[in-house]
């Protein structure tokens, strides 16, 4: 009997076999396009993973990772007893929180506003406006800023004169690091980022506008009723892979801030790594630096899909 039983479910996995690989055929080309992402994501993801072992050696290069001695966790225990650390750590969740107040919500509204927009030439030159700065480095980004705020000749200091108030100094005074760093997030990043919530935008039924405007809604109304709750599921899922990269902020762009007046404020975990990893050659100390990152990263995705399935939200997995 055990036998026969066991016949129908074998033939039904061999007929789920088959159409999985009619289907990977019928859609070979389609499958295609995914292997760059893949071999991408291969090489530069998931084979340095095995770099990951030295965080738990005493790692010399002339030895290599096979020949290095291990030491355990000697280096998660200098981690987590070091107050140099846990400064560094702080000022990174600073700025994330940051981000998270002040720049998360810039491309929503920004999304939002440019839908709102009726003549179709002057959204799509706000459009090309906002989008520009994405393109520009980080590099440049600073550059313009330092021009900009520099207290020689900066035109925003030399604005400060003409109205008779004195000179800022924005670049080394400790205290305008974070309004600067978010000011430039913004600029740089807020156009670029409408793109997922206009797409998401778009997709909305329009009757549910026409319904809404026959019940007497105005644009207020049908913005915080439909376009809002259409586009929620979007918000979280963003908010989810956002809050996976809480200690993995703009290395660049913080390191080209940095100076010895806001050191203290300004130096976050990226920085931190290029600093003891490769000006002070303490390979195995800043890997594991590395290693705490991801795996806080990793908790807190898990974590927060789990709190937005818990709301009813589909989450990302």
């Amino acid at each position: 009997m055990s036998n026969i039983a066991a016949r129908p479910k074998a033939v039904e996995s061999a007929k789920t076999n088959s159409d999985l690989v009619k289907r990977l055929i019928r859609n070979r080309y389609m499958y295609m396009m995914v292997v760059p992402g893949l071999v991408y994501f291969l090489i530069f993801k998931y084979f340095p993973m095995y770099g990951l072992i030295i965080s738990f050696q005493d790692y010399m290069p002339y030895k290599g990772i096979t020949g290095s001695d291990w030491v355990g966790l000697k280096h998660f225990e200098k981690l987590f007893t070091d107050s140099e650390f846990w400064n560094i750590f702080r000022n990174t969740l600073v700025l994330f929180l940051y981000n998270i107040v002040f720049y998360f919500p810039v491309p929503i509204i920004l999304a939002v506003m440019l839908n709102e927009v009726a003549s179709e030439f002057f959204k799509r030159l706000v459009q090309t406006i906002v989008y520009v700065p994405h393109f520009l480095s980080w590099v440049i980004i600073v550059s313009i800023s330092y021009v900009m705020l520099t207290m020689d000749g900066g035109i925003i200091n030399e604005l400060l004169v003409y109205f008779g108030l004195s000179k800022v100094n924005f670049l080394l005074d400790s205290a305008w690091f974070h309004p600067m760093y978010i000011a430039q997030v913004v600029w740089r990043e807020a156009g670029w980022g409408t793109i997922v919530y206009l797409a998401a935008i778009a997709s909305i039924d329009p009757q549910l506008y026409e319904a809404a405007r026959m019940d007497g809604a105005g644009r207020f109304r049908q913005i915080w009723h439909i376009t809002l709750p259409s586009i929620r599921s979007v918000i979280v899922v963003l908010l989810i892979l956002r809050i996976g990269n809480v200690l993995d902020l703009s290395f660049e762009h913080v390191y080209l801030l940095l100076n010895s007046m806001n050191r203290p404020i300004a130096e976050i975990l990226d920085t931190y790594v290029y600093t003891v990893g490769l000006k002070q050659g303490q390979f195995s100390f800043s890997t594991a630096v590395g290693f705490f990152k991801s795996f806080v990263g990793l908790f807190l995705v898990i974590m927060s899909n789990k709190l937005a399935k818990k709301f009813g939200e589909e989450g990302i997995y």
